[in-house]
């Protein structure tokens, strides 16, 4: 297992201290949420790039994705909202390899379309920038989201964009939302690689963020499907960001880190990376 949080459970926090929480509770990796208000977004110059890639190497802990809001499914009013949305793809992924990041994660977010169109955008625009991802090493995922909750979903447009380059960000809370069970999700994404997002909470109604292991979402039955010890990267995503009144992440990192641990302890298994 490779443990990462999500800054979107530490909202406009320094990047030394994003730094400095994710080596002191024993995270090889974070998960940097790319919007104006953070630290760390598109608009961040050369020099300020180097800087964070900097603080987070000599810590020995990665940035694991640059998390983006371009929703590649969303309709487009015309040519230049076409153009906006290719631009804010090839930003995201050039932030991402300035950074060293492995991934961008992206939004399906149809927005309700008929999903021919919406998917049959999806899959164009999602292809197009794949060339400059290759080129710049960095894997752009599609998250189980919004309009795409499940695994099935998702991979229908992955499989028709049949790249490499292109993978799944499996989110845990929207596949169990979307009623898919986690052997299903496996399924579905296998061969489309990128990792799981972990959270959890109290219901389908109650979507507050809780320390791992303190809600309902069926997080062993979601290492199971993946098999004995399974690998790969394993990011907490716990949204405060939304949920103002939720419990700090910072004094739960230790402790979902070590729940993370008897979750996946079991020996070799392999992870949605490795798919």
């Amino acid at each position: 297992m490779r443990p990462a949080f999500s800054t979107l459970g530490v909202p406009g926090m320094p990047v030394a201290e994003v730094v400095r929480l994710a080596a002191a509770c024993g995270y090889q990796g974070v998960e940097l949420r790319a919007h104006p208000e953070e630290p760390v977004h598109p608009l961040l110059g050369l020099r300020e790039r180097a800087a964070v890639r900097g603080r987070f190497a000599d810590a020995g802990v990665e940035i694991l994705t640059v998390a983006g809001y371009a929703r590649v499914a969303a309709e487009c009013a015309g040519p230049a909202a076409e153009a906006a949305l290719a631009h804010e793809l090839a930003e995201l992924v050039l932030l991402a390899g300035d950074l060293g990041a492995g991934y961008v994660r992206v939004f399906p977010g149809s927005g309700g379309r008929p999903v021919e169109r919406a998917e049959a955008d999806a899959v164009r625009r999602l292809a197009a920038v794949a060339p400059l991802a290759a080129e710049r090493g960095v894997r752009v995922v599609l998250e189980t989201h919004d309009s795409h909750r499940t695994g099935a979903a998702v991979a229908r447009i992955l499989a028709a964009v049949d790249d490499p380059w292109v993978g799944a960000v499996w989110d845990v809370l929207h596949s169990w939302l979307g009623g898919e069970a986690p052997a299903a999700t496996r399924a579905a994404l296998a061969g489309h690689p990128g990792y799981v997002q972990v959270k959890d909470v109290a219901s389908a109604q109650d979507l507050t963020p809780l320390p791992l292991g303190a809600g309902v979402l069926p997080l062993p039955e979601v290492v199971a499907a993946l098999g004995p010890g399974a690998g790969g990267w394993w990011c907490w995503e716990y949204e405060k960001r939304w949920y103002p009144g939720a419990a700090g992440l910072p004094g739960l990192l230790a402790e979902g880190r070590a729940h993370l641990a008897r979750l996946l302890d079991g020996g070799a298994g392999r992870g949605p990376d490795d798919a």
